[in-house]
């Protein structure tokens, strides 16, 4: 049985490592030059150096993503800030906070006066339960109260952050479950860790010197372009005009972004309205001093820091006011922030500015309903990719779960 994997992105790379431990033969195929899909590294000219496409942030309690990096062996890619502890700064009033969750599973550290955001009520912190029993239907502020302290300096940053669409329109069940599987677990399941030279150093090129390792063949450049299906499967697969025909006992997993996905699967449901990241990064002449290497910030337009060395990235979810919006003029909005927030003064520095208009689906309560299932309609086609049905937000977890889930029903059917 050989599977043929199409698309080299996390849930690609993830799927490829599952079937290659389960002792499958694999085939992986990429459409660009490079693996890595939305989550990598490369070098920009401009400022010298390698920066991520994105900014993206690993947690304790992310078990799929933890589990894939120790198969490939990057652990030691990871930067842990341990004890967890998660820094906030309020441009408006600056006012700086830690989030410093307690050990163990049960969360008394919202109660504890010396670990409360400043200002947040207890009354408030209690209500949590609601979010944690959000309905299908429900959207985050329907289960917090979008006036309260609490809703401003700790649920809309890290609600804009997972699900990459605004609060008042993002579907209240995935984020209940990511705080379920942090928040509520304690400190070491909220542990933030960030790659300490980048993405494609910790998530993407280990994957592929594994998989080379342990015989899996990998093809860049190589663009699925036409599925041909027969008597409920997967027939034939064409990419770059060269047809070939599937085994009885192959299989395939289809982990391209959704809109590729339809164009390939006949009447593929999937969500179709997407969200916007926009990321700026910036080339400082000395070390930011950042400690730990990762801020979140409120009441201005930059909403999250992370800092390698002298490169401060700046990350903004659900960014789609601001794709229209002059890059030069933006850079300067962002730069403003990240000044304010590191002290420092001076013209702007050497900058990158990355807009990802297609970064994630929209993630609404609709967009919840379409997303498909690992399994399809055909015996031998599967899918993954953060826009499945994982439960999760469109995350790296989600997606190396997607990975995980598709790898599984491929070596059963």
């Amino acid at each position: 049985m050989t599977v043929h994997v199409i698309g080299a992105g996390l849930a690609g790379l993830a799927a490829a490592v599952r079937l290659t431990l389960a002792g499958r033969a694999v085939r992986l195929y990429e459409a660009a030059p490079r693996a890595g899909g939305r989550c990598r590294s490369y070098f920009e000219p401009r400022l010298g150096c390698t920066i991520d496409n994105g900014g993206h942030i690993i947690l304790g309690g992310n078990a799929a993503t933890l589990a894939y990096i120790d198969a490939i062996g990057s652990r030691a890619e990871l930067l842990e800030m341990a004890p967890a502890r998660i820094p906030f700064l309020d441009l408006t009033t600056g006012e700086r906070w830690l989030l410093r969750p307690s050990a163990g599973p049960i969360p008394w550290w919202l109660l504890a006066p010396s670990r409360r955001l400043p200002g947040a009520r207890l009354a408030d912190q209690v209500r949590l339960v609601r979010l944690l029993a959000a309905r299908p239907h429900d959207v985050v502020t329907d289960c917090v109260d979008p006036s309260a302290v609490l809703y401003r300096r700790l649920i809309e940053p890290l609600a804009t952050a997972i699900m990459n669409t605004l609060p008042e329109q993002a579907a209240a069940r995935p984020l209940a479950r990511v705080l379920r599987a942090t928040l509520l677990r304690g400190e070491r399941a909220c542990r933030p860790m960030i790659a300490r030279r980048g993405l494609s150093f910790a998530l993407v090129d280990p994957a592929l010197a594994w998989l080379e390792r342990h015989g899996a063949r990998y093809e860049a450049n190589a663009r699925a372009e036409q599925l041909a299906f027969a008597d409920g499967r997967l027939a034939s697969i064409c990419v770059n005009g060269a047809t070939f025909d599937l085994h009885r006992d192959d299989a395939v997993i289809l982990a391209t972004p959704s809109w590729v996905a339809a164009d390939l699967v006949p009447g593929l449901l999937h969500p179709t309205a997407h969200c916007a990241i926009a990321n700026a990064h910036f080339r400082l002449k000395w070390p930011a001093g950042l400690d730990p290497p990762l801020l979140g910030l409120v009441g201005g337009a930059a909403q999250w820091l992370i800092a390698r060395d002298d490169v401060v990235s700046v990350t903004v979810s659900a960014a789609d006011a601001l794709l229209d919006e002059d890059s030069e003029a933006l850079l300067d909005r962002l730069w403003h922030d990240t000044a304010k927030a590191l002290a420092c003064e001076g013209p702007r520095p050497p900058a990158r500015l990355i807009k990802e208009k297609r970064a994630t689906f929209r993630q609404t309560p609709a967009a919840e309903a379409q997303r498909p299932q690992a399994r399809t309609a055909w015996a031998n086609l599967f899918l993954a990719g953060d826009w499945t049905a994982t439960g999760l937000p469109a995350t790296i977890e989600g997606a190396i779960r997607s990975g995980y889930r598709a790898a599984d029903a491929a070596t059963q059917f």
